[in-house]
Formats: structure tokens, sequence, C-alpha cells
């Protein structure tokens, strides 16, 4: 049986039908979570705001527009919450310990791509990224997302996302140069 795709889900989910729904959440929850960990740098407040984007899907429902994808749009939304909490506390969030867990958990991407011995180096070095690098780092190589969806996402024209995108695994390069001692 052919998955579903999210139009699909979310024509249902408009439709009435709360399972179409469920199967987005579940889809993208963990995702989502990773993406807004990077900002607030918090496990349980980033499932709290993951779960406030799902609500507010659910009660704006009828807004989503269709030309975007629907993975674009959570994360536009996912974003903007996690700016928002991050704008109330007025301070910098503490490095949190399921910061760490967290990250374990969701590395199964980058367990293709980086060797055993050498992640633990890349994880050090990518959490001393500014957030607006790991952010598109993450958005760009771990979620593939296009560069279309990425401006969309960071509210960036192209030529600024590139541009973000460069500086970004310049830094990264630089901070496990720095790790190695190079």
């Amino acid at each position: 049986m052919k998955e579903k795709t999210d139009k699909e889900l979310y024509l249902q989910f408009l439709n009435g039908n709360n399972r179409a729904f469920e199967e987005i959440m579940k889809r993208y929850k963990d995702k989502l979570i990773n993406f807004i960990i990077r900002y607030v740098k918090n496990f349980e407040v980033a499932e709290d705001l993951s779960q406030d984007t799902f609500v507010y899907v659910l009660i704006n429902r009828k807004e989503y527009d269709f030309r975007y994808s629907l993975k674009t749009y959570l994360f536009l939304i996912a974003k903007c919450r996690a700016i928002n909490y991050i704008k109330r506390q007025n301070k910098i969030v503490k490095f949190d310990e399921r910061y760490i867990k967290a990250q374990e958990e969701n590395v199964r991407v980058e367990d293709n791509l980086i060797k055993e011995e050498d992640k633990k180096e890349v994880q050090i070095a990518f959490e001393k990224l500014k957030p607006e690098y790991q952010s598109v780092l993450i958005l760009k190589d771990v979620e593939n997302f296009k560069y279309k969806d990425i401006c969309k996402i960071l509210d960036k024209n192209l030529s600024q996302v590139k541009v973000l995108i460069h500086r970004a695994r310049k830094s990264l390069e630089r901070k496990l140069k720095e790790g190695r001692g190079c």
C-alpha cells in the first residue's frame, strides 16, 4: 500500500479525518523537536513548542497555503514559536543535559555520514556554532530542504541563505580543525 503524501493527509484532515492529522504529527514530531532544540537548548521546551506548532495548525487549519510543502509550513511555524519563546525568556538559555540525550537519539542521519569515532567531535563542534548556523545546516544537510523552502523558513532571500550555508559550513570546518589542534 502506497504511503499518502503530506498534501493528501492534510486534505483528509481538512475534511475532518483526525487520523490524518495524527499521521502528520507522527511524521514530523521528532524532526520538529530536533530543529527547535537548536534554538532553545532544552528538550522539554522543544517538545512543548513542537506541540504548540501542531496546536496552531489544528486551530488555524485553513491558513495553510498549498503552494508550499507542509514540511516547510511546519518548520516555519516551529521557528517562530522558538524565537518567540527565546524573546519571552529574555536571557540565554542554559545548556540542558537532556539536549545531549536528544542529540544522541537524533543522530540517525549523521550515522550514515560520519564515522563512529568522528561523531562526537563533529557534535561538539556543531554545538559551538551560532544557532543560526546550526539551523541552516539542519535544514539543508539533515532535513534536505530545498533552497526556496529554507528561504521561506528563515525569512531570507536566496543569496542570504547561500551565504549563510557557506559560512555555517566554513565555521563548522574551523571548529573541527580547532578541536583537532590543527
